[in-house]
């Protein structure tokens, strides 16, 4: 099993212009390819394969005008080319849509390191080609320092290194082979309902609350609508006819805006973590969710913000690979199935259940919350699901 880490480094001024001018030469290479593509289309060619640009790229490189492209690893330009030949096949199969050109304002700089040559510490990371001299001190720049110590393995095998920036920070991110886990769990299963007013109500009666109405959350959503509100009036002061104006003290307040939405991410992502990691610590024997029309729901303007700030696809992402990680089995109920709508007691459809009724009253005398019965429904869901399945 290929498990995936990411760590945030800690570069210095000259390591952070070497990233830059990495992930440059990777869109160059990467743009370079598509055009060579789009041209020979024209032209009436074949498809021309990744080798085939890696040649022509390479001599491209002995031109006077393409040296600087010498500066970095071959490796950064050559997994670009590949990646835009990888792009144009999964086109091609109908996968994803046509490949565009990545644009140096709009596109996240990455760029790929050699499996091989790529070198962990419990401290740093060594990046191929950043000073090519052998001197001691000129090679510590190669050796860029990570944020957290002893996260990443230093003897195993590495898959897909990469290296990205998110307008704030650089990442590094790779791939390592972990060991299956066989044994499995004997607990009791668990049904898992999603909803706005908690995050997550689980069928052994355990809540997760909505980390949104928390003070802490709220007090920086108030601050960002105040940057949101104080960027746009500075951009209409500095207005030049048509045009806006981007001052230093604009580009400072959206600096400060990028980073609390970058706060406001991780403060989510991180209680989706703890409270999906929580859940399959318990090692219940399978866990069963409801297939979320999230796209449907977010065309709701009541509730679109809502359900964009509980993260239901991350929560469902995160429970997928933490149950495969720990051999816990996964079950999705049916989008169609009413699973607050039916009484766990005696199994009547109420179909005038409105989102107002947070209390389900049943004719057979069931009163109990309507989140709480959800759960219970999908976890006799999921139960019935294994019947069927062992029978067969």
């Amino acid at each position: 099993m290929i498990k995936s880490i990411k760590v945030r480094l800690n570069p210095n001024n000259k390591q952070r212009t070497k990233l830059f001018q990495y992930a440059g030469c990777a869109r160059f290479a990467y743009n370079w390819a598509i055009a060579r593509q789009q041209e020979n289309y024209k032209q009436g060619s074949k498809f021309l394969s990744d080798s085939e640009l890696r040649k022509e790229l390479t001599q491209l490189k002995k031109l006077q005008e393409y040296q600087w492209l010498n500066r970095v690893s071959n490796n950064v330009t050559k997994q670009a080319i590949k990646d835009a030949c990888n792009a144009y096949k999964r086109f091609f199969k109908g996968q994803c849509k046509y490949p565009k050109f990545k644009s140096k304002k709009y596109s996240t700089p990455s760029f790929y390191q050699d499996n091989v040559k790529i070198q962990f510490t419990d401290t740093h990371v060594k990046v191929e080609k950043f000073s090519v001299s052998k001197k001691q001190n000129k090679q510590k720049l190669n050796w860029i320092k990570l944020c957290e110590k002893g996260r990443i393995p230093t003897d195993c095998k590495y898959m897909n290194p990469r290296f990205t920036y998110d307008g704030l920070y650089w990442y590094v991110s790779v791939g390592i082979e972990v060991d299956n886990n066989d044994t499995l769990p004997s607990n009791e299963g668990i049904g898992i309902d999603l909803g706005i007013k908690d995050l997550a109500i689980c069928s052994d009666k355990n809540t997760y609350k909505n980390i949104n109405k928390t003070q802490r959350v709220k007090k920086l959503e108030k601050r960002k609508r105040r940057l949101q509100r104080c960027i746009s009036r500075r951009y209409e002061k500095n207005k030049k006819g048509v045009s806006y104006c981007k001052t230093s003290n604009i580009i400072k307040r959206e600096k400060e805006l990028l980073k609390v939405n970058k706060r406001l991410t991780n403060i989510r992502h991180n209680h989706i973590h703890q409270t999906t990691s929580e859940i399959v610590k318990r090692k219940p024997s399978f866990i069963c969710m409801e297939d979320l029309n999230v796209s449907g729901m977010m065309k709701n303007k009541h509730l679109s913000k809502a359900v964009w700030q509980q993260g239901f696809y991350e929560f469902r992402k995160q429970i997928e690979y933490k149950s495969e990680l720990n051999n816990i089995r996964l079950i999705m109920a049916d989008r169609l199935f009413p699973s607050s709508k039916l009484c766990s007691c005696c199994g009547n459809i109420k179909k005038d259940l409105k989102l107002s009724d947070r209390i389900y009253k049943c004719q057979c005398g069931n009163v109990i919350d309507r989140d709480f019965q959800a759960s219970l429904n999908l976890k006799i869901y999921g139960e019935n699901v294994l019947k069927q399945q062992s029978v067969a």
